[in-house]
């Protein structure tokens, strides 16, 4: 039996002995092999008939009084409490909506906003809510440190955070957070990190890193986009305080589907928004000239939901409620299929053509993995054409996603055996 033969059996063996198998068969899929679940997640099969039923009936027929009989008004935070166990929170501190890019600002400039107040105060104004030190009387908390690697997005929203609430921005690499903080940690008001590098897969450690954030007497506020639904996050356990992520990757919420933003219940009171509309008003229709921010994560909303986009997310989530579909039954998946993809391109693509930027090192790594090689924007357009579906991202990388939910053994064969075949054809 040769290589390819055995790494081809091996990928039927292991895909009978998969018991999230099953869970396949809820998504709308078809012969290709769909590997850019990090970018958008596939449609599960029931999410079409439950926005129908909120179109035709809900908007259709009872129109104005779905706000209280369908329960529009309560989804934001309905909805954010599906999402909490996926990112080890507790319910009543995540609220779901307006984008990533817009949930960055408002956690970073509030947490800018309660570390200049404990300054001020004198006082370690995180003590009541959980952990940290406290800065001193009179110290000044103008800097904020920001993953030299984000996210474009994320960069030019902690550009701006600096610059309205008169703060230096300061990029370091993740690793570097640590002695970036014992320079002058002192100076720094929040931390904007990204759980997982959206180039290379690598998974960033976020109980360590928090931990020096609260030892410094700063905030830590982690970007979820390319975890959240892939693998554990522990937001309560490890004391995080604020974070945002998207839903239309892992969590399959649909293109453009809202966004979350959690805040730590401990610092709920002292969540300041920089965005403070009506629908986070105590008394939202009250009309009252005066802002008056409401009690608990509802503090996190601002305008009207996109009801349309928030409730297909609502019905996505449904996948998760099936017996054994646990955070930790994907994360064990999802490493699986990232060990055996790594070994079907050792064995079947020449060596020297390709080369892994993702690590190794499970606890280093997300649910993806990305291969630096030659003329990358060229061969994913091969590939696509050959129904091996990634992406690329300059110079470069091509990426590749795997999403447990509905990602086999034989797809990662698949899509490895095409790679050999892209790159020497």
């Amino acid at each position: 039996m040769s290589e390819r033969t055995g790494l081809a059996a091996e990928a039927e063996e292991l895909d009978a002995a998969d018991p999230l198998a099953a869970v396949r068969g809820e998504f709308v899929l078809d012969d290709v092999t769909y590997l850019d679940g990090n970018s958008l997640g596939a449609l599960p099969a029931h999410v079409p008939g439950r926005v129908e039923d909120v179109v035709r009936r809900q908007w259709g027929e009872l129109r104005i009084r779905s706000w209280d009989e369908s329960g529009w008004w309560t989804a934001p935070e309905r909805i954010g409490d599906r999402i909490a166990p996926l990112v080890g929170a507790a319910a009543g501190q995540v609220v779901v909506g307006d984008s990533t890019s817009v949930n960055v600002f408002k956690a970073l400039v509030a947490a800018v906003r309660m570390a200049q107040e404990d300054g001020a105060a004198g006082a370690d104004g995180r003590g009541s809510g959980g952990s940290g030190g406290g800065s001193g009387a009179g110290a000044v908390r103008d800097e904020i440190l920001v993953d030299a690697t984000t996210f474009p997005t994320d960069g030019y929203i902690a550009d701006s955070a600096a610059r309205l609430t008169g703060c230096t921005l300061r990029p370091v690499l993740p690793a570097e957070v640590p002695s970036a903080l014992a320079d002058r940690g002192d100076r720094t008001a929040a931390v904007l990190l990204n759980h997982v590098d959206y180039r290379t897969g690598r998974l960033h450690d976020l109980p360590a890193l928090t931990a020096a954030v609260h030892a410094a007497g700063a905030y830590a506020v982690w970007d979820l986009c390319h975890s959240a639904g892939a693998l554990p996050v522990g937001l309560d356990e490890h004391g995080v305080d604020l974070a945002v992520g998207c839903t239309y990757k892992y969590l399959n919420g649909g293109p453009g589907s809202p966004a979350y933003l959690y805040v730590r219940r401990g610092l709920q009171h002292r969540f300041d928004s920089p965005l403070p509309g009506w629908n986070s008003h105590a008394e939202p229709f009250g009309m009252r000239p005066d802002y008056a921010p409401a009690a608990g994560a509802v503090r996190g909303r601002v305008g009207t939901p996109d009801i349309l986009s928030l409730l297909a997310l609502e019905a996505a989530l449904d996948v998760w409620d099936g017996d054994g579909v646990s955070v930790a039954a994907v994360r064990a998946k999802s490493l699986a299929l990232t060990d055996f993809f790594l070994r079907c391109v050792g064995a079947y693509v020449p060596e020297g053509r390709a080369e892994s930027l993702t690590p190794a090192a499970h606890a280093e790594r997300g649910s993806q993995v990305a291969l630096r090689c030659d003329g990358a924007g060229d061969v994913m357009k091969r590939l696509i054409e050959r129904g091996v579906v990634g992406d690329y991202r300059p110079p470069d990388v091509l990426r590749f996603g795997f999403t447990p939910l509905y990602v086999g053994f034989a797809d990662v064969e698949r899509a490895a055996r095409v790679l050999a075949e892209t790159l020497t054809g």
